[in-house]
């Protein structure tokens, strides 16, 4: 198992804070220059001097299906172009938000099916891991259950956002995925949450039981990313030390 940090757009924040990690998840902006934008050198070397391993996060505002068959074959040419990009940087994973322009359009989900079936050869070819994040907490977010099943289905591996899974449906939500769908995570986003709506904290500032990652994820041999939004070192590396304890490893 590996824990990284997820840094943002943000090469200043991963010179800042991701030192002692194993890997970076860099985040590509929603700017239709990205990645060209991207200082390529500066980020490798930072990588480098840090001894990182990198992985990414698409743009999340993009839908990756739609009823409509020409903005569906964009969307896919717009991933093939983010990872290529990504497979040239060395990355091994690159985290898709699982969206659909209406979720509850039951219609529309053999098409997001298709979508995400492509958009993981895209990466293979590329040589990049697409996983696919659980969102239904957002509005445009399929539920945790369809998400686990398609993914199932087209066999795509699932970066498991814990937090989110929390806001959709508690700590009942995220046992109920993990206990359908464990062999299926590859990549886990962690932090805590509380129900009134704050997120992204410091695992232990919230109401998440982390201790449900010890029951279905034995031996769990992914990575797993802090997505704790702060600056702060310590805090980052005690979350890191704490998701570690709850999965039987050590940071």
């Amino acid at each position: 198992m590996e824990i990284g940090l997820t840094v943002g757009d943000s090469i200043d924040r991963l010179e800042a804070t991701a030192e002692g990690f194993d890997f970076a998840e860099f985040g590509l902006a929603e700017a239709a220059d990205v990645p060209e934008s991207i200082d390529d050198d500066r980020l490798r070397d930072a990588l480098d001097d840090r001894d990182l391993a990198l992985d990414v996060h698409l743009p999340f505002k993009q839908d990756a299906s739609t009823p409509v068959p020409e903005i569906n074959e964009a969307i896919v040419a717009h991933q093939r172009r983010l990872l290529e990009w990504a497979g040239r940087l060395g990355a091994r994973k690159a985290v898709l938000h699982g969206t659909v322009r209406n979720p509850h359009d039951t219609d529309q989900r053999p098409t997001f099916a298709s979508q995400l079936s492509e958009i993981v050869a895209v990466g293979e070819d590329a040589g990049v891991e697409v996983v696919v994040e659980n969102v239904g907490h957002q509005a445009h977010g399929l539920p945790l259950s369809v998400l686990g099943d398609i993914a199932e289905e087209v066999d795509a591996p699932v970066c498991f956002d814990v937090g989110h899974a929390y806001m959709e449906d508690g700590d009942d939500g995220i046992e109920r995925f993990l206990r359908g769908y464990a062999d299926r995570i590859s990549h886990l986003h962690v932090h805590d949450v509380r129900s009134r709506g704050d997120t992204h904290m410091p695992i232990g500032a919230g109401e998440i039981d982390y201790g449900l990652l010890s029951e279905y994820l034995v031996d769990f041999d992914g990575t797993v990313a802090v997505e704790v939004f702060t600056d702060d070192v310590d805090l980052l590396q005690n979350t890191a030390g704490r998701v570690a304890d709850s999965l039987g490893a050590e940071f």
